[in-house]
């Protein structure tokens, strides 16, 4: 393998898969700034934990639920989610 083949590799993007449910009343508690995070099960059974306004996007009247797909730099930053299904 070529250096820059490694590199290119090293570089790639992953996506982690989770569900998640939050009632109206439990997504307040992100405005009112008593919460700022949220953590949850991914499917691979990984603990995650990432900022709350990453989510404010699918926030309902009834909150937010769904199954979500997260995608993060080989560094793991943020990058993007989306809602993959209800």
């Amino acid at each position: 393998m070529f250096r820059s083949e490694v590199l290119s590799t090293m570089s790639k993007n992953y996506f982690i898969r989770f569900p998640l449910k939050l009632t109206a009343d439990q997504y307040l508690r992100v405005y009112q700034g008593s919460a700022k995070r949220i953590s949850v099960l991914a499917e691979n059974s990984q603990r995650i934990e990432f900022p709350a306004q990453n989510i404010r996007q699918f926030l309902a009247h009834d909150g937010i639920k769904g199954l979500f797909e997260m995608e993060l730099t080989c560094n793991n930053k943020f990058v993007a989610i989306k809602k993959i299904s209800q």
